[in-house]
């Protein structure tokens, strides 16, 4: 009976062992993966920022300025100047549609009593 139950105990062991090895290699799979995820992360941190440089480099306030006068013939475009832009009051936002009523609920005047009486 005790060589039954040493026989049962080493597989056990070995089982857990066999168990543990598997996921140690899949995590370190996960922690690979997420070691290239932050790579592409960076990478894409890194794109955004020339990006937004050279939109800023393009959208400068002269090189508009000049593009305008430019092609003013063409586009019929007008510089541009602080008098051109609105404030936020001077918007006009449209009115929320309003629901159409339907199962209507008619009252009369006795209803009305009813209701007085009961509160």
């Amino acid at each position: 009976m005790r060589g039954l139950f040493y026989v049962m105990a080493a597989l056990a062991v070995i089982g857990l062992a066999f168990w543990a090895y598997q996921e140690n290699y899949k995590t370190q799979a996960a922690i690979k993966d997420v070691r290239n995820l932050h790579v592409q992360i960076g990478g894409a941190h890194e794109r955004l920022g020339m990006l937004r440089a050279e939109w800023a480099y393009l959208n400068r306030p002269d090189r508009l300025t000049d593009l305008a006068d430019l092609n003013f013939d063409r586009l019929g475009l007008l510089p541009l100047m602080p008098e051109a832009f609105g404030a936020v009051d001077q918007v006009i936002y449209p009115l929320p549609p309003i629901a159409p009523i339907t199962n209507p609920i008619e009252l009369s005047a006795d209803d009305l009593a009813a209701l007085e009486n009961d509160l």
